[in-house]
């Protein structure tokens, strides 16, 4: 008797999965596809150099040459406490050799800053501190996340009125929403050869001269696809 009562209650819940998976393939629905975007200004420049122990008569210890680049950095009004960190915190130091030499230092700095203005004045100090090897490294942005949620509302909103459309001519209406899926696609990758070029420029002008070095803006997109009840 066990066997049957078992036997009865799967084969209800079969049918009623069975039931509930047919009718949500038979419902007609719309499926559409939303987009949005937009462009953001940069606030965070990550600006990436190289010091070097300078290897001459009167040789220019990575520490004394470490000291006078903060220094530096600190009378532009940047927190370098703050916005100056070591780029490759495994090792520290890299060594390397020079012929018949002693065995020199070099590390990595990363910096951010928050306006190209204030990049291009990095630029120049480190300049005429004798450090040309620097460039941008990457840009983004503080608040970039509540950026990219904005953007995705914007899409789904865009999605409906899309739908909205389509169905008009029809008279029809729109159901609720059975699926919104997000392609993730939101920042346009940044070109650092451009930022490399424009810190060029920089560089070669005269140390009493204005920076003058703009970045690209951001570009971020959302691409969300919806698909609608359709009612009769």
């Amino acid at each position: 008797m066990k066997k049957v009562i078992l036997f009865m209650v799967f084969a209800s819940a079969t049918c009623y999965a069975n039931a509930q998976t047919k009718n949500f393939i038979d419902q007609p629905y719309l499926e559409v596809s939303g987009t949005a975007d937009s462009l953001v200004k940069p606030n965070e420049i990550f600006i990436h150099f190289t010091i070097n122990e300078k290897d001459t008569k009167n040789k220019v210890s990575l520490e004394d040459q470490e000291k006078a680049m903060f220094r530096a950095i600190q009378q532009l009004g940047i927190d370098a406490f703050k916005n100056l960190t070591v780029n490759d915190m495994a090792s520290n130091f890299q060594y390397y050799f020079l012929r018949g030499k002693d065995v020199l230092k070099s590390r990595d700095y990363l910096l951010k800053v928050s306006a190209a203005m204030e990049a291009g004045k990095v630029f120049v100090a480190l300049e005429q501190l004798g450090i040309a090897n620097a460039g941008i490294d990457h840009v983004g942005h503080s608040d970039l996340e509540a950026i990219r949620n904005t953007i995705r509302s914007k899409a789904v909103q865009n999605a409906h009125q899309r739908a909205m459309a389509l169905t008009a001519p029809l008279h029809q209406s729109l159901g609720p929403a059975i699926y919104i899926g997000d392609e993730d696609r939101y920042v346009q990758p940044y070109d650092n050869r451009a930022a490399r070029m424009m810190v060029a420029n920089v560089i070669e002008k005269s140390a009493d001269a204005q920076p003058d070095i703009s970045f690209e803006k951001i570009k971020v997109t959302a691409n969300i696809t919806v698909r609608f009840i359709l009612n009769k």
